[in-house]
C-alpha cells in the first residue's frame, strides 16, 4: 500500500486549505482512511477518519464543524478540508489507509485514536503552517 499526503503549505488565521491523500495498492474499496497530525513537541493525534461503509466519519473535538473528510474511489482519494485555521492546526499531517474490520470499524469509534502505536510505518506528510 503506498499513501501520499499533499496540499499543504502557509496559510493566515481564518482561511481554510484541503488535504488530500492518495491511496494505491487496495485491490477494493473496503478500506478506511485516518487523517493524523504532529505539532512541534507534541505527540501525534488522530484528526478525521472515513472507512467506505454507511458511517458517519470521525472527527477530533477540536475540530468538529471546521473539518470535513470525503472520500472519491474513483480517483482513489480521501480529502481533508478544514475551515476557519487557527495557529494551533499547525503540524505535519499524515495520512493511513488500513482494511480488515476491526480497523474499519475503529475508524469510526475514535478514529484509530486508541490504536495509534500498532499502526506502524508513517509516510511522510504535509506540512500546515497557520501564521499571520
Amino acid at each position: 500500500v503506498q499513501l501520499q499526503a499533499s496540499g499543504g503549505g502557509l496559510v493566515q488565521p481564518g482561511d481554510s486549505l484541503t488535504l488530500s491523500c492518495t491511496v494505491s495498492g487496495f485491490t477494493s474499496d473496503d478500506y478506511a482512511v485516518g487523517w493524523f497530525r504532529q505539532a512541534p513537541g507534541k505527540e501525534r493525534e488522530a484528526v478525521a477518519c472515513i472507512n467506505n461503509d454507511e458511517d458517519s466519519p470521525w472527527y477530533r473535538d477540536s475540530l468538529k464543524g471546521r473539518a470535513t473528510i470525503s472520500r472519491d474511489n474513483a480517483k482513489k482519494t480521501v480529502d481533508l478540508q478544514i475551515d476557519r485555521l487557527q495557529p494551533e492546526d499547525t503540524a505535519i499531517y499524515y495520512c493511513q489507509a488500513k482494511t480488515g474490520y476491526g480497523w474499519v470499524r475503529q475508524c469510526v469509534r475514535d478514529g484509530w485514536s486508541a490504536w495509534i502505536n500498532l499502526i506502524g510505518f508513517w509516510t511522510q506528510g504535509t506540512q500546515v503552517t497557520v501564521s499571520s
